[in-house]
């Protein structure tokens, strides 16, 4: 099953880390193919946003993370990073279909899942309102007495416009906050080109006024990714401050399953930025001889089994019943209790 890979690790040698990055990228694909499919099918409520052109940077900073102990605060677009960092496929499933099985028991929408617990945070929705939450998460840890943990986030280049962002990338640079800030220039926001989003020559220049570190990467690479994110991720671990990586790539589909993208030119489509990932690491895969076409054929197979068994398991689950739930914003019957005494 590709939930049991091992996680990327200090001591993982390179090939052994690409191969698993690699794998979360493929599950992530599939999954999202087989939701879109459910979409369209009628079968999901709510929007579903793939990641298709990202995976490689998402999953890259997901698997230089260490679950159960660094934060990650994913976006819509972090279906690979959240599968490396530890999302189980049946969570996922159990969300989109609205099952009350589910990390989220059938009540929210289908990208605001998480397991704080464990590290993983449920999505805002508001454009880089997720980073000044990693902070506060960072700043508990930190009057805790606890080191060596990492928060990190993404965000499109157009949420970088918001004044959340600004406001929450300035506190995690004069805190020096261990934040990893992943930025994926994939050069439209919605439908808006970068030429209307900023003016600098690279959003990477934004560093410099923050005072922290800043990376570029070429996104579409798996292997820059996992050098570029993990180094980020190991300085700012090591206490380097807030790191910010830029990673140039194109959104391969539309901004959700409802958006053709028909704004996005077809010179755009044939250049470098768009090139697939998931293609370019499997050409890696094989220049190498890190894998063979009956490896990458084998890998298939087993991530699109993971998807079915999950999906025909979550269809049989039951979904929430208003006439029978005690539809409380509070976790535990105690808290209930004291908040109604109140």
């Amino acid at each position: 099953m590709p939930e049991s890979l091992p996680r990327v690790s200090a001591q993982t040698d390179e090939r052994e880390a690409f191969v698993q990055t690699y794998r979360w990228m493929l599950l992530a694909r599939i999954l999202e193919e087989k939701m879109a499919s459910l979409y369209r099918a009628g079968k999901i409520t709510g929007g579903v946003f793939v990641s298709r052109g990202q995976e490689a940077l998402s999953a890259s900073l997901g698997s230089a993370l260490r679950p159960g102990r660094d934060l990650f605060a994913p976006l819509i677009r972090d279906q690979a990073g959240r599968l490396a960092f530890g999302e189980e496929v049946i969570d996922v499933v159990r969300t989109y279909l609205g099952s009350r099985l589910g990390p989220m028991r059938g009540r929210d929408g289908n990208v605001h899942r998480g397991r704080p617990r464990q590290g993983c945070f449920a999505m805002i929705s508001h454009l880089g309102a997720m980073i000044s939450t990693v902070c506060g998460a960072l700043m508990a840890r930190r009057f805790r007495g606890e080191t060596g943990i990492v928060g990190a986030t993404s965000l499109g280049e157009g949420g970088t416009s918001t004044g959340a962002f600004h406001e929450a990338m300035n506190l995690a640079a004069v805190e020096r906050l261990p934040l990893v800030m992943v930025v994926a220039n994939n050069q439209y926001a919605y439908s808006t080109p970068t030429d209307r989003q900023y003016a600098c020559r690279d959003l990477v220049d934004r560093a410099v006024g923050y005072g922290i570190a800043g990376h570029t990467v070429d996104g579409t690479c798996l292997a820059s990714c996992l050098e570029v994110v993990g180094n980020a991720v190991e300085a700012a671990r090591n206490g380097g401050g807030p790191q910010l990586v830029v990673a140039r790539l194109l959104r391969l589909a539309g901004h959700g399953e409802h958006d053709d993208a028909h704004y996005i030119t077809p010179e755009m489509k044939a250049s470098p930025l768009g090139r697939d990932c998931i293609t370019v690491a499997e050409e890696t895969l094989g220049n190498t001889g890190w894998a063979t076409e009956e490896d990458l054929e084998c890998w298939r197979e087993e991530a699109i089994g993971a998807v079915d068994e999950a999906v025909a398991r979550v269809q049989k689950e039951p979904v929430p019943d208003p006439n029978t739930e005690t539809w409380s914003a509070l976790a535990t019957t105690r808290l209930v209790d004291s908040y109604t005494a109140n």
